[in-house]
């Protein structure tokens, strides 16, 4: 077999090279990049299957070289993301990582991880996406293309890579995601009513009457929830600030997630027996009982998880009489306390303000569907809302 460079023309200076190495079956292409300490020519070199591909890969070494960021020729696609999952994810929520690795290992890695990162293209990215889209939904696509961008991203901190193909690539439409619903008006007082005086109905309703988001109802303390005055003047309102989540640092979702809340009659006059109650069973238990215990603690006084919050909420639900509750999730107690505010006529920029957004595009694009076209502020809607004299108030009052 012949090649039009088999009998190879020594390169000038400073000249780039491309021949047909006969031993290794491919072309080599180098380029000149000056001299060694000890005056020893340095030739860094590429190969490839055709001439073109060589001239590809001289230009993106060459602006290596000028930019100082080599590339190691064998780091790999899930060599990048599997320092990102170990090296960038420092202080991160113990169950966000187990996400990102679930996602990295199950749709990254299988099928790009072999890839040398400096081979990397952006076709090779698209065709990637547009086969994932056919089995994840937006969220996931868009979290795992955010899991390569970040890995690629880490490595270019570090010196292992020259540029990130996957910001140069866009996001496919993916599957439909799970809609979320709300609770109807007749739902919602089934659930207030039942099981008055435990923590889940405490937490529920919260949830329901107030708008606090789950993450952060479980990063709740006594001393963000103000109950003292609420028999005391007319003027004087028990409320809650919604300071603390358990997102990293313990910050909130965002600056304007961070507000003070007026609580619903009802919602007082449930946190004040969950108190009361909570501290009886810390005197039973010969401990301490101060403002910084958690308002929905675990057993031995430590955080609650996502997932036994969600596993407590579904055998309320069973014991209301709801026919799946694995339909539900912990997150659609505030989609309900949208759209009950909505329907008794509360602006858009109200609830905006009262769910933590910082604007009413926010709000209606998360909750578009439990939105009112027109749309006549919180706590004082829900005392309307879920007039004293119902069952679930009167059930409280029995415990």
């Amino acid at each position: 077999m012949t090649h039009e460079n088999s009998s190879r023309r020594k390169a000038g200076n400073g000249e780039d090279s491309v021949y047909w190495d006969a031993s290794k079956k491919r072309y080599v292409g180098a380029v000149s990049h000056g001299y060694t300490p000890s005056g020893k020519r340095r030739r860094p070199k590429v190969y490839g299957k055709t001439k073109t591909e060589v001239r590809r890969k001289l230009r993106d070494l060459k602006n290596e070289l000028a930019t100082g960021v080599k590339t190691p020729a064998n780091y790999t696609v899930a060599n990048a993301v599997e320092d990102w999952l170990t090296q960038g994810l420092k202080g991160r929520d113990a169950r966000s990582i187990e996400t990102y690795k679930s996602l990295a290992r199950n749709h990254i890695t299988p099928d790009l991880g072999k890839a040398k990162l400096r081979d990397l293209q952006a076709d090779d990215l698209d065709d990637w996406l547009e086969a994932k889209a056919k089995m994840l939904s937006k969220q996931s696509l868009k979290m795992v293309r955010s899991i390569l961008r970040r890995s690629i991203s880490h490595a270019q901190r570090r010196g292992k890579a020259l540029r990130n193909v996957a910001e140069l690539v866009d996001l496919p439409e993916g599957l439909a995601g799970r809609p979320s619903k709300s609770l109807t008006m007749e739902q919602a007082e089934r659930l207030l009513g039942t099981r008055p005086g435990t923590w889940i109905h405490a937490y529920v309703v919260l949830s329901l009457l107030v708008g606090v988001r789950t993450e952060e109802c479980r990063a709740l303390t006594w001393k963000h929830v103000h109950l003292a005055d609420v028999h005391g003047a007319p003027d004087s309102k028990a409320h809650i600030d919604v300071w603390r989540s358990v997102r990293r640092h313990g910050d909130t979702k965002t600056d304007k997630s961070r507000r003070s809340l007026v609580m619903a009659h009802q919602a007082a006059s449930v946190m004040t027996v969950h108190r009361g109650q909570q501290m009886q069973r810390y005197r039973e238990r010969g401990l301490e009982w101060n403002e910084d215990a958690l308002v929905f603690p675990k057993d031995d006084g430590e955080q609650r998880d996502s997932t036994n919050v969600l596993r407590n909420f579904r055998s309320l639900l069973k014991d209301a009489g709801f026919p799946d509750p694995k339909e539900w999730t912990t997150r659609e107690l505030r989609t309900s306390f949208v759209s009950l505010l909505s329907d008794h006529g509360i602006p858009i920029e109200v609830i905006s303000r009262v769910v933590g957004h910082s604007g009413s595009a926010t709000t209606e694009r998360v909750y578009r569907k439990q939105l009112r076209p027109l749309i006549a502020a919180g706590a004082e809607a829900m005392d309307d809302i879920f007039e004293p004299g119902n069952h679930s108030v009167d059930a409280l009052r029995e415990v």
